[in-house]
């Protein structure tokens, strides 16, 4: 009898130490579940400023199109300062037009702000699917250490093993949280 609770003590200290395991694992799992959230929401407001931005330049870049074509249908004018004076001006406009389109100095051309948008959009959309990951990771985990307690409680070792099976899960989700987070999509 008294060497049924030593292995019974012996198999309680591994379920112990996998829960351990699996809880640091549940730990690793929701840090970077959270890092994963918040690049996620910055990379949203990034997006959304350099989406505004990008409205803001097309609004401008419409009024100066339209003022320089309402110019330019105006009748001609006799005086020819007058002229000279509305030539420059649409001229100005238009060079301000292309450059309002296309500015690969500054980064602030509507082309560019396009672009640098949908960056921030795929880092948004890669990092929200790595918080997924995670967050199943962290479920796995979490069932697994329930499960893998109740082995103990129960005195069933077939539990133990499912609370491994399960923190295997966990492992290979948060894997994909880390590594390749759009490989599927749950």
């Amino acid at each position: 009898m008294a060497g049924h609770g030593h292995v019974e003590h012996g198999g309680n200290k591994r379920v112990a130490l996998l829960i351990a395991v699996l809880a640091l694992l549940l730990a690793i799992a929701e840090t970077g579940a959270k890092s994963a959230q918040t690049e996620a929401l910055s990379r949203n407001v990034e997006a959304s400023n350099l989406w505004a931005f990008f409205q803001a330049r097309s609004i401008r870049q419409t009024t100066l199109r339209t003022a320089a074509e309402a110019a330019a249908i105006q009748p001609e004018s006799t005086d020819e300062a007058r002229r000279a004076a509305v030539a420059r001006q649409v001229e100005n406009w238009q060079g301000t037009i292309q450059r309002w389109e296309s500015e690969p100095a500054t980064g602030e051309g509507r082309r560019e702000l396009s672009s640098r948008a949908q960056a921030a959009e795929r880092i948004r959309d890669r990092s929200m699917a790595a918080y997924h990951m995670h967050e199943f990771g962290s479920a796995a985990f979490q069932v697994a250490i329930v499960v893998a307690s109740a082995s103990i409680v129960t005195g069933v070792p077939l539990l133990a093993l499912g609370g491994a099976a399960l923190g295997l899960l966990g492992i290979a989700l948060t894997g994909l949280g880390f590594f390749a987070p759009e490989l599927i999509h749950i």
